[in-house]
């Protein structure tokens, strides 16, 4: 008897329909075949002990499994459940009228317990388009999949349910979530708050100009200076992601298997904060089966990278052509992954090895030229990525004892949000939105400057010996400035306050 049931097999941050064929004829032998991977071959000793430990059997007849499209790899685990439900449909154990209807996907215990799964939100997607009544799978991806609207999702926890289920014998509720109502309650919901960093006050101002603008940012200064914790505070003064900004994110990390919390929808901006021993592949992706990297999973949110120095110069290096393109291609000999890497870069690093050059009270102990050697660790082209330059003093005693109470993060966001409005507008007919991708031709006409800036500009890059790059850095981020007062056109002192955010193009900075 030939019974045909479905799964799905995730690629990028998309999902394919897998069409499961079991046949069964006279004969003793299992054959397995469709280009499966040996998770897929390992399948059939879960099966068979899950069956045994629930009253089923896996007949001794001749077996044929064919995963189509056959040219397509079959990776992991999470087709366990879907071959199962095959051989008991097509040996008649069970019955196979419903089993048409769903997309069946689910990682099997020896029990018949089902463990969770990667790349719901995707499959989920999957069904959806293919017109596929609903889905069963684990219970712990059940709020997952939910979030597509349009379709059954039911969560079980042993193949003893879905057998039921299909039976006829057991009804089970379909799992719903009101997508409104959790996006609303994750979408401000934060432990930190930019209230709770003590002075820093030009350093919040920088921030606030990169939230705006989508500039990326460089804070340089002594350890213990309040670098990580104000970068930390950086999401939650992002504006709120939109909807399908979110359930782009949440595809992203059920890809990577990153929303195992029981939450479903990714409603926050994601801080990604990777260590500086990461390799490359793991930064930007890939592998022998492509995962997303680090800076995808910070699409839409914020990619930290601290002690910048210390990240092998391979890694950085990487993240030039993503930071250009906001995408990220992993081309493999059969076949080329597309993962999104939108995001914003926020670094940190200390001045020098012993990290106290240009300390107001401690004197650095670097030999000379060690400086201009440590700097000269990030490459020209990588900083050139980066629009605003910051020096981080430490705190006095004075602020940090200080009890006034500091601007919250909300109040911060709110102006942002404003700029961000009018961003959209100024690029509503184009595939930008946000000052920091703006190219040539988009300056020429959205950041034009009156003779005195003009002349502002002129003596900056003479007298501060600012470097070629520096300009066209300054015009954006004295647009995001501008567009945080309400300007319409760009004044001196947005001009003024913008060449102060490019610390490291001043020549002989580091002596």
């Amino acid at each position: 008897m030939l019974v045909k049931v479905f799964g799905s097999a995730v690629s990028g941050i998309d999902a394919t329909l897998i069409t499961v064929e079991v046949n069964i004829a006279q004969g003793v032998n299992f054959f397995l075949v469709g280009l499966p991977d040996s998770a897929v071959k390992e399948s059939q000793q879960r099966i068979d002990a899950a069956l045994k430990n629930n009253g089923y059997r896996i007949p001794g007849m001749m077996i044929t499994i064919n995963m189509a499209p056959a040219d397509i790899r079959k990776e992991g685990s999470s087709y366990d459940i879907t071959l199962a439900i095959g051989i008991l449909a097509a040996s008649g154990q069970i019955s196979s009228d419903k089993v048409k209807d769903y997309i069946i996907m689910g990682e099997l215990s020896l029990d018949g317990g089902l463990q969770p799964i990667k790349g719901v939100l995707p499959i989920a997607l999957c069904a959806k388009e293919n017109g596929f009544k609903g889905l069963i799978l684990p219970a712990q991806n059940a709020k997952e999949a939910a979030i597509v609207e349009g379709l059954d999702v039911y969560g079980i926890t042993n193949i003893k349910e879905a057998i039921d289920f299909l039976n006829g014998d057991v009804v089970l509720e379909p799992v719903k979530v009101n997508i409104a109502e959790t996006f609303q309650t994750l979408l401000f919901h934060s432990e930190i708050d930019f209230a709770d960093v003590k002075g820093q006050e030009n350093i919040k101002r920088s921030l606030e100009i990169a939230a705006a603008g989508g500039h990326n940012v460089l804070l340089i200064g002594p350890p213990g200076a309040g670098k990580t914790m104000l970068a930390k505070r950086l999401p939650t003064i992002l504006p709120p992601l939109t909807m399908d900004e979110a359930l782009e994110t949440t595809k992203i990390h059920s890809v990577a298997g990153k929303t195992m919390d029981g939450a479903g929808l990714v409603a926050t901006r994601p801080f990604r904060s990777p260590h500086h021993t990461i390799s490359d592949v793991a930064l930007v992706g890939g592998g022998s089966f492509p995962q997303p990297g680090e800076i995808s999973l910070a699409h839409n949110g914020v990619l930290f990278l601290d002690e910048l120095p210390e990240f092998k110069r391979t890694v950085l290096e990487v993240m030039r052509q993503p930071l250009e393109d906001r995408v990220i291609r992993i081309s493999r000999a059969k076949f080329t992954v597309e993962y999104p890497a939108s995001f914003m870069l926020v670094t940190a690093m200390n001045p020098c090895p012993c990290g106290y050059y240009n300390h107001p009270t401690k004197d650095c102990v670097c030999p000379p030229g060690m400086v201009q050697k440590y700097l000269n660790k990030i490459s020209g082209p990588l900083l050139d990525r980066i629009d605003i330059h910051v020096e981080v003093v430490p705190v006095a005693y004075g602020e940090l004892s200080s009890e006034r109470i500091n601007e919250k993060s909300e109040k911060v966001r709110e102006r942002v949000v404003s700029a961000r409005k009018i961003q959209h507008k100024r690029f509503e007919e184009t595939t930008i939105y946000c000052n920091a991708q703006m190219n040539s031709k988009q300056l020429k006409i959205y950041c034009k400057i009156n003779d005195a800036g003009n002349q502002l500009l002129k003596t900056a890059m003479e007298k501060l010996n600012l470097s070629a790059r520096a300009y066209d850095r300054i015009l954006k981020v004295a647009r995001t400035i501008a567009d945080l007062d309400n300007s319409e056109n760009i004044e001196t002192q947005h001009l003024a306050e913008a060449i102060n955010y490019r610390s490291l193009d001043r020549e002989n900075w580091a002596g």
